[in-house]
């Protein structure tokens, strides 16, 4: 045939005649099909037929007086041209040739499926060579659940018009690409019954801090086009690749969506969106083992390419088996990692800032403007440049007003959404699946829109003073002194990651226990066994979709525990077991019962007290279990575990003896355990204490505060606490003394470095090992240490 190639005649150095999108099909079909990797089969109309349609329809010069002199700033004028373009195709004729090989290779695609008419959906793929393709993706359009060789000739016809979308139309022009040298290839394949499963997209790598060590996979039930649209709010799954290669089941995140609606197929309109059943929404709509093999085919795929990739894929509900539809190469986060620069946002006035809505965030600016809430295209005049678009969701449609927000807020979507794309490609902030966005914000409102804080996007009524950091990587130096950096939250760790450092010092675990498990552990240990206790009800509807309290415990905590470790792989990640003081347990659901009231909780019932005790023991098992979970089923042992505020040697033996029973043993692959140096008798214990532990980190805030005797809470005596304090130290020094005379380990993780550069300047000189600092003190200080590293030198030599 002349105009049609079957994917089994295709590959990657077709982009010119099919186009990047049925190139890559026809590439997968023929390479990763023997590999395992499951591609419906399919055709493609070649280049040559989309220019002998104009030609047949003498049209070509007709599009060019149409387009001439358009100026695609003015939106109405813009779709006034576009809907005469369109128009002209679409009443157009598909030559003849071109029908009967379209007819010949539907039939033959129908007979290898056994069907007589088989379903298939209908793509366009833009064949310019010198077009970013992954830019270029979705500017055309789609049509699913084609049965007949009537709607298979309409679709195409229709195809071919959506080249000149308002927005392919728009994105052309905005970049200096010839109308006509752009043609248009026609894709069509089996289609997945997914409307009866599921489907999604996954990308192999994390779209929104640029790590190439993460499989990111979305997934929603029914048909994917709303999961891409951002009509959805998806189900999230993360997987690090370093131990997947190994064989390991690494997934670090699992994250519920909303999925309040389903696309089936639908005989009259071919698709229809239904409500999703409660079931439904509050179940993933892939398993463990699904998310597991779909990774490994991202691997597959990313390997034959050599490029991170943004992956279509849907599984069937005939036959439960995964496919995938569509494979191009991911390009906005992979430019940006070949950048020397790494830009910093900081919101500076928080105090008094009132959250108005939030969703999930995407890329890591800030922004404010004025809000203008846009329900459809008719409504594009309104919006003016730098204002900040609020709407339900966006399509392709959308694009020429996107590129002239300053921020972007949406009621549905995902971070692969339409929405979450164009941002990240225009640079600006945006926060999807907000699902009251358009209610609670007004028209002409001050808001905004910080997506600096992790995971979680926010808005903010006013303007929010906020400042940018540029630190230039080419600037920094190897420091001996290991800079370390401080975490709290694990959904900001991959960007904390691309920060100068050297591993983390700090990770703190009841950061993890507050905000993904939010019930106290004792409450879970006895409704594992059975028990009734207070704030039930809360407790099993912030479980959900999990019901086993003892998996979900494990399951939240290595999420969290393994999503720093893997953000730092394969550099050392120091885990700091659960430290709250009884006041903060019993604010925890169901803590009321657990916990006594304690007149001075801050020296009171905390740290490696908690652990042996019969009223916490059980729980503190649970913590062991969870991170052996990470260190042995994840492959992420990089991991390090500290024990805080260990009061007497024989409190450490304890503690010791029950990770051992856990089966967290000291020196097991490469495995050390160290104690916090936060209390005096640490310091004047110091050889007993370091027979126990492999090493020391000190944090300074309770040192200042137990040799100087100042509850730092207190605001009458806060003059006292002052970590530069001769005392304190001194503490300093014979700890750093203690550790260096026996070989073992001593760092700092306390806030003084962080807040005093004259501290960083005494550490270094008493030749600690690391400083583990807050992230926004971590370039400064990381100067300051290699200066003064050199001034040492300069004197050596001298």
């Amino acid at each position: 045939m002349k105009y049609i190639r079957f994917f089994s005649e295709l590959n990657i150095g077709d982009i010119a005649i099919v186009g990047g999108k049925n190139a890559s099909l026809g590439e997968m079909y023929q390479n990763l099909t023997p590999k395992g990797v499951n591609i419906p089969n399919g055709f493609a109309t070649t280049s040559d037929a989309y220019w002998l349609l104009l030609e047949e329809n003498s049209i070509k010069d007709k599009i060019a007086s149409i387009l001439n002199d358009l100026d695609i700033s003015d939106t109405n004028n813009l779709q006034e041209r576009g809907l005469k373009v369109r128009n002209l195709i679409l009443n157009s004729h598909l030559p003849k040739t071109l029908v009967e090989e379209l007819k010949e290779a539907y039939k033959t695609l129908s007979n290898e499926y056994g069907k007589e008419s088989v379903d298939v959906a209908v793509r366009s793929s833009g064949t310019a060579e010198d077009l970013p393709d992954a830019s270029f993706a979705g500017q055309q359009e789609t049509f699913l659940n084609v049965g007949t060789e009537d709607e298979l000739l309409d679709s195409v016809l229709r195809c071919f018009a959506s080249l000149f979308t308002d927005r392919a139309i728009s994105y052309r022009t905005s970049r200096g690409f010839s109308h006509f040298k752009v043609a248009l290839s026609v894709g069509v394949q089996k289609m997945v019954r997914s409307d009866i499963s599921s489907s999604g997209i996954m990308f192999t790598i994390d779209t929104e801090s640029g790590s190439e060590n993460l499989i990111l996979i979305n997934s929603i039930w029914g048909l994917g086009e709303n999961v891409v649209s951002g009509r959805v709010n998806a189900d999230e799954f993360f997987v690090f690749k370093p131990t997947l290669k190994e064989g390991k089941r690494t997934i670090l995140k699992r994250s519920l969506g909303s999925k309040k609606e389903k696309m089936l197929y639908d005989k009259k309109s071919r698709t229809l969106n239904i409500a999703t059943t409660k079931e439904e929404q509050n179940s993933f709509s892939i398993t463990d083992d699904e998310v597991m093999e779909l990774a490994h085919e991202a691997l597959i795929i990313e390997g034959h390419y050599g490029r991170p990739m943004d992956i279509e894929w849907a599984k069937d509900g005939d036959d439960d088996k995964l496919y995938i539809v569509q494979a191009r190469p991911e390009t906005v986060k992979n430019q940006e990692n070949k950048s020397l620069t790494n830009e910093r946002y900081t919101l500076d006035g928080l105090k008094d800032a009132k959250i108005l809505t939030s969703g999930r965030a995407v890329g890591d600016k800030i922004g404010s403007g004025r809000v203008t809430i846009i329900k459809d295209t008719t409504e594009f005049e309104r919006f003016s440049k730098g204002d900040i678009l609020v709407a339900d969701s966006t399509n392709p449609d959308w694009e020429p007003i996107m590129k002239k927000a300053s921020a972007v807020i949406t009621n549905r979507g995902s971070r692969t959404c339409h929405a979450a794309i164009v941002a990240r490609e225009i640079g600006v902030p945006a926060v999807v699946g907000c699902t009251n966005a358009t209610e609670v914000l007004k028209d002409a409102q001050i808001v905004t829109v910080s997506c600096a804080q992790g995971d979680e996007g926010y808005v903010y009524e006013g303007e929010v003073p906020f400042s940018v950091k540029t630190i230039d990587m080419k600037e920094l130096k190897p420091t001996k002194t290991k800079i370390f950096v401080n975490v709290g939250n694990p959904a900001e760790a991959f960007h904390f990651a691309k920060l100068p450092n050297d591993g983390v010092g700090l990770a703190r675990m009841e950061f993890i226990m507050n905000n993904s498990i939010a019930a106290h552990p004792m409450a879970l240990v006895d409704m594992y066994k059975g028990k009734n206790v207070k704030d039930e009800e809360k407790i099993r509807s912030f479980m959900t979709p999990c019901r086993d309290t003892k998996e979900f415990f494990l399951q939240k905590l290595s999420e969290g525990i393994g999503m720093i470790a893997a953000a730092f792989y394969p550099k050392p990640v120091i885990i700091r077991t659960s430290d709250f003081k009884s006041n903060e347990y019993r604010n925890m659901l169901g803590g009321l019962l657990y916990e006594a009231e304690e007149e001075n909780p801050m020296i009171g019932f905390r740290g490696a007290s908690r652990y042996y005790d019969e009223s916490y023991r059980e729980a503190f098992e649970w913590e062991c279990e969870a991170l052996k979970r990470v260190r042995e089923e994840m492959g992420l042992s990089n991991i390090k575990i500290m024990i805080p505020f260990v009061r007497t040697p024989d409190e450490g033996k304890k503690v010791i003896e029950i990770m051992n029973k856990q089966g967290l043993s000291q020196g097991k692959d490469g495995l050390e355990i160290y104690a916090m140096c936060e209390i005096p008798a640490n310091v004047i214990l110091a050889d007993k204490f370091l027979e126990l532990f492999d090493g020391y980190s000190i944090g300074s805030n309770d040192l200042t505060q137990l040799t100087l005797g100042v509850d730092r809470e207190s605001a009458k005596i806060a003059h006292i606490f002052d970590e530069r304090n001769e005392a304190v130290k001194r503490m300093l020094q014979m700890a750093i003394k203690a550790c260096k005379e026996r070989g073992k380990y001593i760092g700092i993780c306390g806030q003084a470095p962080s807040d005093y550069p004259e501290i960083t300047e005494f550490l270094v000189q008493e030749g600690i090992d690391s400083i583990s600092l807050n992230p926004d003190s971590l370039f400064k200080m990381r100067v300051i240490v290699s200066d003064l590293e050199e001034k040492k030198v300069d004197k050596a030599v001298l």
